[in-house]
C-alpha cells in the first residue's frame, strides 16, 4: 500500500487491508469483538501508565494503539452491517454537543454545582431512553465489564446523586474502621473463605468510597502504591547485593531493616 499523509482515512484503509480475508493478516482477519476487547482494555491501561510516568513520547504511541483499537472495532462493526467509523465519530460529537448546551447553545448555569446537577439529569434522561427493559433504577446502565473498583465508584456516585451519601469523609473513615474490625473478627474466628471474601469486599468497597470523598482516583492511588513498593523492594535487593548477600538469604528482621533504609533514603535527611 502506497504511504500517504498520516490521517484517519489512511489508518482506516490499513485496518481494512489487515482484515482482508485474502490479502490481509490472518491473525487480524480471524478476530472478533470478544477476542479484541481484552486488548482494548489493556491499551487503555497502557495510556494511563504512560501518563503516570509523564513519558509523552510513549503516551503518543499508546494513544495511537488505543485509536487503532477503536478503528478495529469499527471495522468489524462495518463488516457486520452495524455501523462504521464515521458512525462512531457522529455519536460522540452529537453526545458532546448535547451534553454541553452552555457551550454550544444558549443555556447558562449560575454555578458549577448547577451545571453538575444538569449534567447528571441529562445523563439520567439518556439512560432512561436506552433502557428497553424498563429498568428505572438510578443504578441502571452501569457496565458490568468495568473493573470492579471503577464499578464500585460509579455505584456510589449514582447513589450520591439522589442524596444517598455520607455527609463527609470522617463518617466514611469511621465505617472503614468498623469494616476492618469485622474482618479481624472473621480471621480470629477462623472464618471460611466465603465469609472472609464477603468482609474483605466490604472493606474494599468502603475504601473506594473514602477515595471518592477525597476526590482521589483509587486506581491512580493504587498505581502510586504499586510503584512505591516496587521502587523500595528493588532498592532492598540492591542494598543486599552491595553487602554481598541476597534478599532471600536474609531473615525477615533483616529484610525489614533494608526496607526501612530504602524508605529513609527516599525521605532524605531529617530536618534539624
Amino acid at each position: 500500500m502506497e504511504k500517504s499523509r498520516p490521517d484517519i482515512e489512511h489508518l482506516l484503509a490499513i485496518m481494512a487491508r489487515l482484515r482482508d480475508r485474502e490479502r490481509g493478516c490472518p491473525w487480524d482477519a480471524r478476530q472478533d469483538f470478544d477476542s479484541i476487547a481484552p486488548y482494548t482494555i489493556e491499551e487503555a491501561y497502557e495510556v494511563a501508565d504512560a501518563i503516570q510516568r509523564r513519558d509523552f513520547d510513549d503516551l503518543r504511541d499508546e494513544l495511537g494503539d488505543l485509536l487503532f483499537q477503536v478503528a478495529f472495532h469499527a471495522r468489524m462493526a462495518e463488516e457486520a452491517g452495524h455501523f462504521d467509523f464515521n458512525g462512531v465519530v457522529d455519536a460522540i460529537t452529537d453526545k458532546l454537543t448535547r451534553r454541553h448546551p452552555h457551550v454550544f447553545g444558549d443555556v447558562r448555569y449560575a454555578s458549577a454545582e448547577e451545571q453538575s446537577r444538569a449534567w447528571e439529569e441529562l445523563k439520567a434522561r439518556e439512560r432512561a431512553g436506552k433502557n428497553a427493559d424498563g429498568d428505572t433504577s438510578a443504578l441502571a446502565g452501569i457496565a458490568r465489564g468495568l473493573p470492579e473498583w471503577r464499578r464500585a465508584s460509579k455505584l456510589q456516585e449514582r447513589a450520591a446523586a439522589v442524596g444517598f451519601d455520607w455527609p463527609g469523609p470522617q463518617p466514611v473513615l469511621d465505617k472503614l474502621a468498623d469494616e476492618l474490625e469485622e474482618l479481624r473478627m472473621e480471621f480470629a474466628q477462623g472464618a471460611d473463605r466465603d465469609r472472609l471474601e464477603d468482609e474483605l469486599g466490604d472493606v474494599l468497597f468502603v475504601a473506594v468510597n473514602v477515595a471518592r470523598h477525597a476526590n482521589v482516583d483509587p486506581a491512580h492511588a493504587l498505581r502510586r502504591a504499586n510503584a512505591k513498593f516496587e521502587r523500595r523492594f528493588r532498592r532492598m535487593e540492591s542494598l543486599a547485593a552491595e553487602a554481598g548477600e541476597t534478599l532471600a538469604g536474609k531473615s525477615l528482621d533483616g529484610q525489614d531493616a533494608l526496607w526501612d533504609r530504602a524508605k529513609a533514603e527516599e525521605r532524605g535527611p531529617r530536618r534539624p
